[in-house]
């Protein structure tokens, strides 16, 4: 435990690292004792391609964080496939972690979750997945140790449940409407999202195009690019499927072309929502005051935590932006936070896409999170309300 106030020190650490070892005000509750992590590989039932890349397992970084009175948080750092998407490596983020983050937080105050979030940020500028990790575990921590659900600790529930958008990748059409077909018999979603940008834009929107006429009245339909055309290449060809009955556009443009986003929202009829765009409230603050998006996506991993979910959403919900819970494809772990934070704040009101642990082939919890008539449900145990199976852990990690 820290004595007066900590300092940031630099020193090495075992493996010739430098690391700052303590962050935080003294400790006057239960301190952090120790951060450790496992690198697991989760195999996916079906390939999920991206515009650029196509997955066919999930990694994850599990966190163990211990704190002085015998507490265990767990958190879970994931990207979407790899560093395509926002440039981490799950590799990278476990380097991270072990090298720095975690040092960093021994001794500090287990309690003061937010206090130590915004410490790690003045610290290390960026890395969004890695502090998501270490911020669930933080928090899953501080939940167990007063005996309360994660949602109690962010204000409460304004919703118990959250529907699910179920995520199709960038496959051909007719794959694409076998797979909506036998969801929409099921009963099990309401809405899907279609993967855009691995294709030649032409052809691409007619492949959208072919499966909206199929399926428009029967369901809603969205789209996501994940940034891949440029502005005139999305001035040509949104049009193509905003007249076939898409009802939502993700991403068109690149992160940086929030002008060109703008432009665009001026020309369409259906929102545009923002995701790689918007990563802190700055960004938010940016999007909205330049009318580039109708709606914006907030995630864990992406806000750098659940507090900077809550941010972005503050920010979107004073100007009557709705914010959508998306997804990095987490386990059960991950998506049981998720699905806590955004079923806390009231500004996510335009549903979630909370569907990775029904892509997993397999699970780290030992009862998996819990859907229902087409919406995800909101743990009620204490912290995270899940429980890590450590023999799933060890079968799936990595050597």
């Amino acid at each position: 435990m820290t004595t007066g106030t900590a300092a940031a020190r630099l020193e090495p650490t075992a493996n010739g690292a430098t690391a700052v070892s303590t962050i935080g005000e003294r400790a006057t509750g239960p301190s952090v004792e120790s951060v450790k992590t496992t690198l697991v590989d989760v195999p996916l039932l079906r390939p999920h391609k991206f515009s650029v890349h196509q997955m066919t397992h999930q990694s994850m970084v599990i966190v163990r964080l211990r704190t002085s009175d015998g507490i265990e948080g767990i958190g879970e750092a994931v990207v979407p496939g790899g560093p395509w998407w926002g440039g981490e490596s799950i590799e990278g983020i476990k380097v991270l972690i072990d090298r720095y983050l975690g040092p960093m937080l021994h001794g500090a105050d287990a309690g003061r979750v937010t206090a130590l979030a915004r410490d790690l940020d003045r610290r290390i500028p960026g890395a969004q997945s890695a502090k998501a990790a270490i911020d669930m575990a933080l928090w899953d921590a501080r939940g167990k140790a007063l005996g309360i659900p994660l949602y109690e600790l962010l204000g409460g529930l304004c919703r118990d449940r959250i529907a699910v958008t179920w995520a199709v990748g960038a496959e051909p059409a007719e794959s694409v409407i076998r797979e909506i077909e036998g969801k929409l018999a099921s009963g099990a979603h309401s809405s899907f999202k279609l993967k855009m940008g691995a294709a030649e834009p032409q052809a691409d929107a007619a492949r959208i195009a072919r499966v909206a006429h199929a399926l428009a009245d029967a369901t809603s339909l969205r789209v996501d690019l994940n940034g891949s055309w440029d502005e005139t290449t999305a001035r040509r060809w949104l049009p193509v499927l905003e007249e076939a009955g898409i009802e939502l556009i993700e991403q068109p443009l690149p992160a940086w072309n929030v002008a060109g986003m703008a432009r665009l929202a001026d020309r369409l009829r259906v929102p545009l929502m923002a995701d790689e765009s918007v990563r802190t409230p700055q960004d938010a603050a940016r999007i909205i005051g330049e009318h580039a998006a109708g709606v914006l996506a907030v995630k864990v991993a992406k806000c750098g935590g659940l507090v900077g979910v809550q941010q972005v959403a503050a920010i979107a919900e004073a100007s009557a932006v709705p914010c959508h819970g998306g997804t990095t494809i987490e386990s059960s772990l991950g998506t049981a936070a998720s699905a806590q934070v955004f079923c806390a704040t009231p500004g996510v009101s335009a549903g979630s896409e909370l569907f990775g642990p029904l892509l997993l082939a397999g699970d780290l919890v030992t009862e998996p999170i819990h859907y229902e008539d087409g919406c995800i449900v909101a743990p009620s145990g204490p912290g995270l309300g899940v429980t890590l199976d450590e023999d799933a852990v060890a079968r799936y990690a990595r050597d």
